[in-house]
C-alpha cells in the first residue's frame, strides 16, 4: 500500500504491506532509531511517538493508520540544535540511566504537559503508568517532569 507520512515535519512516502508496525517504518526505513523496540505489546512505552499530537505507541499502530498525518518522533523534539526543555529538565534532574526509555518518557512528558501544563504529583504518576524504567526508580523522572512543567510556564 502506498502512503504518504509527515515525519518530524518532512512529507515521506511510502509502499508498506499493510501489517507492517509503525515502529518498524520508523525505525527500520527512516532510521530514527531514538524510537525504540521494548516490549512489542504496548506495555513498556518505549516505543512512543506522537500521531497528530497524541502520544501513542508505535508498536500498536499500524503504518497504514498514519497515513496522511503528522508522526513526531525524540528526533524532532530538539529545534536547531537546542534542547526541549522537556529534554533539558530529564538531564539536570538526573533522570537518564541508561537512556534506552527516556525518548519514551520525554514523548510521553511533552503529550502530558500540553494537556495539562501543571500537573501534580498523582496525575504526573498516573500519566506515565505505562512507561517503564528499570534503572530510575522513578523519583527522579517526577522531578524531571515538574522541572520541565515550571520551565514551559514561564
Amino acid at each position: 500500500m502506498k502512503i504518504e507520512i509527515t515525519v518530524n515535519g518532512r512529507k515521506r512516502q511510502f509502499d508498506v504491506e499493510p501489517n507492517k508496525l509503525l515502529l518498524n517504518l520508523v525505525r527500520d526505513e527512516l532510521y530514527l532509531t531514538g524510537t525504540k523496540y521494548g516490549c512489542g505489546i504496548g506495555e513498556c512505552g518505549a516505543c512512543t511517538v506522537h500521531l497528530d499530537g497524541e502520544a501513542v505507541l508505535a508498536c500498536m499502530v499500524l503504518a497504514v493508520d498514519a497515513d496522511g498525518r503528522q508522526v513526531d518522533t525524540i528526533e524532532g523534539v530538539a529545534a536547531d540544535g537546542d534542547l526541549d526543555p522537556v529534554q533539558e529538565s530529564y538531564i539536570e534532574e538526573g533522570a537518564i540511566q541508561c537512556g534506552f526509555c527516556t525518548p519514551g518518557f520525554i514523548m510521553t512528558t511533552k503529550a502530558l504537559l500540553r494537556e495539562n501544563p501543571s500537573p501534580t504529583e498523582g496525575e504526573i504518576r498516573e500519566y506515565l503508568k505505562g512507561n517503564y524504567c528499570r534503572c530510575t526508580g522513578y523519583v527522579n523522572i517526577i522531578n524531571a517532569v515538574q522541572s520541565a512543567a515550571k520551565k514551559l510556564q514561564t
